[in-house]
């Protein structure tokens, strides 16, 4: 008789600047924090002993914590015991990989699964020679990222070349979003090792609001939520706010709201305000508390995601999931998860703000659109995007590679 392929029950996740223990909304801990930390949760309530290995970035912190769904967290004595900003982490994963090597040869994990491109360069070093398979997934292509910034990409000069022989020496690459894939095969990567397993959203703590506690008073609310970086689109979502009257524009995101006033991207935007007039309309809310980003998102008329690219984009599945349409630019994983004219609108990247201005309007005079997107837009995040369904995917490439025998086999 033959039983079905069960997934690997130790299981090791590599995230060397991502820890899921990290504070979100700082320079380098965003979505790949919460990805991590999400998958590796689900897969431990399923019975599987999962470590994720991170770099050790403080000296007065435990080596080994065990979080309170019984994942075990290391952090790796790599580099310098501080915050060191990621682009600037390659010249210590040569350690990294050392220190997986020697940990797993004493403690063999089923599959390695490697989170960012540098992950997978000290990942597939800490199992050279074991047979241990190997998971790649990128989060972000360094390619896209020199594409869209030029000499402003900070990566190391390496990158795109170490990604491209990550993808041709790692067992199965796991992208994000169709998008993602046609990059990939683009850099040379083998398509029969490409799968698709989107990201998703904790969809109990993302959910509607009830109607009580959403704002109140004339002007309708826009919301943009993200880290203050110039890629996220924010200056052409103040820019199309100029033709958006009785409107104001909500910008969750950055430091603190009593640290906006050292922030550049932060004064780059109240200057882009000031220019276009609506410096009474926007509002700059710093970081907003995890518990109070469902009621934000909940209390928006539309929830804006305009950047110029983006891997995937945590953004719009978490307002669909909240009830709220969004209209987002037609780039990366947003291609995927907005379904346009259905759960909200898809806008060109590089479009006409008047004309974005256009659709915005026409949405906030259209009640009965918006309620009509926010509910299908719930139902759309519940059928695709709930943590539980991304582990059910992750989990089935594991199998694939390290099958565990069943019980009834052993017995066998």
């Amino acid at each position: 008789m033959t039983h079905p392929k069960s997934p690997p029950g130790r299981i090791a996740l590599v995230s060397e600047h991502a820890s899921p223990l990290a504070e979100l909304g700082g320079p380098d801990a965003g979505g790949q924090n919460v990805y991590v930390a999400q998958l590796a949760e689900r897969l431990a309530r399923r019975g599987h002993d999962v470590t994720v290995y991170t770099r050790r970035d403080c000296d007065d912190a435990a080596t080994v914590v065990r979080t309170p769904h019984g994942v075990k967290v290391v952090r790796v004595p790599a580099g310098p015991p501080t915050p060191v900003p990621k682009d600037e982490l390659l010249r210590w994963m040569p350690d990294f990989g050392d220190y997986l090597a020697k940990a797993w040869r004493s403690a063999r994990p089923d599959v390695v699964h490697a989170h960012f491109w540098m992950s997978g360069l000290a990942a597939l070093a800490g199992t050279r020679g074991s047979g241990i398979p190997v998971i790649q997934t990128y989060h972000a292509l360094g390619t896209v990222k020199r594409r869209y910034q030029g000499t402003a990409d900070t990566s190391p000069p390496e990158r795109i070349e170490i990604e491209s022989r990550i993808g041709c020496e790692a067992d199965r690459i796991i992208a994000t979003c169709a998008d993602e894939v046609t990059e990939l095969l683009a850099m040379g990567v083998p398509r029969e090792r490409i799968g698709v397993v989107p990201c998703g959203v904790d969809t109990r703590h993302f959910a509607p609001v009830p109607a009580a506690t959403r704002r109140t008073g004339a002007s309708r609310t826009l919301l943009a939520v993200g880290r203050l970086v110039p890629r996220k689109g924010f200056d052409r979502a103040i820019r199309a706010l100029a033709h958006v009257p009785d409107a104001e524009l909500l910008i969750a995101g950055g430091p603190d709201a009593a640290l906006l006033f050292a922030d550049p991207e932060a004064e780059r935007l109240r200057k882009t305000a000031s220019e276009h007039g609506v410096t009474d309309r926007v509002r700059l809310l710093g970081c907003v508390p995890h518990d109070a980003m469902p009621g934000l998102m909940s209390g928006a008329d539309i929830v804006l995601s305009l950047p110029r690219y983006e891997p995937f984009g945590i953004v719009p599945i978490e307002a669909m999931a909240c009830g709220t349409p969004v209209v987002a630019t037609a780039v990366g994983g947003h291609l995927d998860t907005v379904v346009d004219g259905v759960t909200g609108r898809l806008v060109p990247a590089d479009g006409d703000e008047r004309d974005l201005a256009r659709i915005i309007r026409a949405l906030l005079d259209d009640p009965v659109t918006r309620d009509r997107y926010g509910a299908a837009g719930r139902v759309h995040a519940l059928a695709h995007y709930t943590w539980d369904r991304v582990a059910d995917g992750v989990a089935r490439v594991y199998a694939e590679l390290a099958p565990v025998p069943s019980p009834s086999e052993v017995a066998r």
